[in-house]
Formats: structure tokens, C-alpha cells, sequence
């Protein structure tokens, strides 16, 4: 019984590390299409036929062989390093950065589309300057677009001059280039960081993309907004000088927020929900982020924007558009 179980647990992490061998070589060998599938399907085939030989002649030297052939592979994969520098899609093209004098806020490169589709739009990219002695709200932003328990999050943060700029982690496509939640896990993509008022980084979402949009005030104090504020502007600032993987797990729209919520706080908890994102709202009620005069389903019924959204007309103002009396 032991040597099967031996047996049944060896084949289990032959066939897994197989697999990712295949998806890794697929994602990220040079060449083409042709080249790539010729190198997975040749990964494939070697793994494979290192199994029979090693399961019909009993023998232990193809673990050895395949031990080797894997430690090349992970060396080879190690070698993949994120770059700055590609053909970035028109909404990706340009990296946030910013500098923080006292109270003052300076943004390079903050995103202000006016979105007509997904390939019909009118770019522009602008410095802006905040003063953070005016911030006085910040709001979670979930954007579902299929599965309840997936959704984008996002940041907006208010000022008392009816500004709102939101914060996102995105994908940074190549050009042509569509996004692909497995190619996640094997470094397809960068990350980066999008600042971008409502109108561009909500509406885009609601209004062209189809996606279904829910904003949850936070009931955190000016103090913490602040520092959230600024460790976005560290953030982007690091993303420009050493420019890092988007991960679909590990390194995603929210585990960033978490990580930079965890210098403020560093007694937060680790919860599944940071992954599944659609059901992030549950988190932030159960660390107090979300004020508990309203339950967590009366939340969820309040925050939703999508109508809204879709309602206003290019000559409103969005962002008070979306905060209108009888939200839906």
C-alpha cells in the first residue's frame, strides 16, 4: 500500500509540474505560435516518456533525467524578467509617477479618456496636483463582469472640490495583445498603475465594457486615507524604476491594495476573499471598513452604481452622477 501510495503521489507531481513545464514554454518561448507549441508538445513528449520508462522497467534513473530537465527549465524561467519597455497598448502606454512636497501631491501621467468603445476613444494623459489637506472621502470600487465571485477593485479617492481620482492595478497589455487569467500565472503580463478621475476608469468599465459596478464609502479615518494616498504614489513610483509581473494570485488588483493597507495596519488579516475579489465587500465589513449601521446585504443593495452610470449623459458630472439620491 505504501509504494502505491508512493506511486499515485509521484505521478500526481509529475503530471503537475508537467503541466506547468508545457504552460510556462507555451506562454513564454520566443518564435510564434509554431515555435511555442512545438516547444510544449516536445516538453510534453519528454516528460511523458520518461514515466513510461520509468514505470514499465522499474527503473529510477528517469527521475533523475527529468529532475535535470526541470532544474534547466526553472533556470531558464528565472531568466524572464518584467521590462518598461514594449508596445504597450494606447490606455497602458504611459507609467505613473508622481512627487510629494508637505501636503501637495504631484501626478505625471494621470489617465483622462473619453471613451466611445474599447477602439474608439480620445487619449490624454495629464499632470495634475492634489492637496491632501482637502481629501475628505475614499471609496472601494468593485467591478464584476461575469462571475459573482470575480470583480476588479479599485480606489477613488474624494477631495471637497467634487475631484475624485481613482487608483487601479491593471494589466499592461502589449499592444493587441488580450488578457488571459492563466496567462497570469506565467508572466504574460506587467502590472501597472493607473490613476484616472471616474469618468475614465469607472465609466469605461459601466459604459463601454458592459461591467456591473458597486462603491462602498470606506469609514476610515483622513489619516489613513493620506497615507493609502501616498503609498499609491510610492507604488507607481517603484513600478517605473523596476517594473514587476502582473500575477492572477499573487500580485493582483487587490493583494497590492493589501500589502500597502498592511504598512499602514500591519495586524490585518490574510482571507480568502482578497482573491476571490467579488466578495471582497465581506472583508472590508469584518475589518470595520464599511460602517455597520447597514448590514452587509443592505450594503451590497446601496452600492451599486451600474444604472446610474449608464444613465448619465458626457455633459454631467460623472462622479456626482453615480452618487445620485436612489442609488439602485
Amino acid at each position: 500500500m505504501g509504494r502505491g501510495l508512493a506511486l499515485l503521489l509521484g505521478a500526481l507531481l509529475a503530471f503537475a509540474s508537467g503541466t506547468w513545464g508545457a504552460l510556462a514554454l507555451w506562454y513564454q518561448l520566443p518564435g510564434g505560435v509554431a515555435m511555442r507549441t512545438l516547444g510544449a508538445a516536445l516538453w510534453a513528449g519528454a516528460a511523458l516518456g520518461l514515466a513510461a520508462v520509468a514505470m514499465l522497467r522499474r527503473a529510477w534513473w528517469p527521475l533523475g533525467a527529468y529532475v535535470l530537465m526541470y532544474a534547466l527549465l526553472l533556470t531558464w524561467w528565472s531568466a524572464i524578467m518584467p521590462r518598461n519597455d514594449r508596445a504597450w497598448s494606447d490606455d497602458v502606454a504611459r507609467l505613473l509617477g508622481g512627487e510629494v512636497h508637505g501636503n501637495v501631491v504631484t501626478l505625471h501621467n494621470v489617465r483622462d479618456f473619453v471613451w466611445r468603445s474599447d477602439n474608439d476613444y480620445d487619449a490624454r494623459w495629464e499632470t495634475q496636483s492634489y492637496d491632501l489637506d482637502h481629501l475628505v472621502s475614499a471609496d472601494a470600487v468593485l467591478s464584476h463582469w461575469g462571475s459573482k465571485a470575480i470583480a476588479h477593485a479599485m480606489v477613488s479617492f474624494g477631495f471637497d472640490d467634487g475631484r475624485h481620482l481613482v487608483f487601479s492595478v491593471e494589466v499592461r497589455k502589449r499592444r493587441g495583445q488580450q488578457f488571459s487569467s492563466i496567462g497570469g500565472f506565467f508572466k504574460d503580463f506587467e502590472a501597472i498603475l493607473i490613476a484616472a478621475p471616474e469618468s475614465d476608469l469607472i465609466r469605461v468599465r459601466t459604459n463601454v465594457r458592459g461591467e456591473d459596478d458597486y462603491l462602498y464609502p470606506l469609514a476610515i479615518s483622513r489619516e489613513t486615507m493620506r497615507a493609502l494616498f501616498v503609498s499609491y504614489v510610492h507604488t507607481a513610483n517603484q513600478l517605473a524604476v523596476q517594473p514587476a509581473f502582473y500575477n492572477t494570485v499573487t500580485s493582483n488588483c487587490s493583494t497590492v491594495v493589501y500589502r500597502m493597507a498592511r504598512h499602514l495596519d500591519p495586524g490585518l488579516p490574510l482571507d480568502l476573499r482578497l482573491l476571490l475579489t467579488g466578495y471582497l465587500p465581506g472583508y472590508l465589513y469584518k475589518i470595520g471598513a464599511l460602517d455597520h449601521r447597514l448590514t452587509l446585504d443592505e450594503w451590497n443593495a446601496h452600492a451599486r452604481i451600474t444604472e446610474h452610470a449608464r444613465a448619465s449623459r458626457p455633459d454631467q458630472d460623472f462622479s456626482q452622477a453615480i452618487r445620485a439620491p436612489g442609488a439602485d
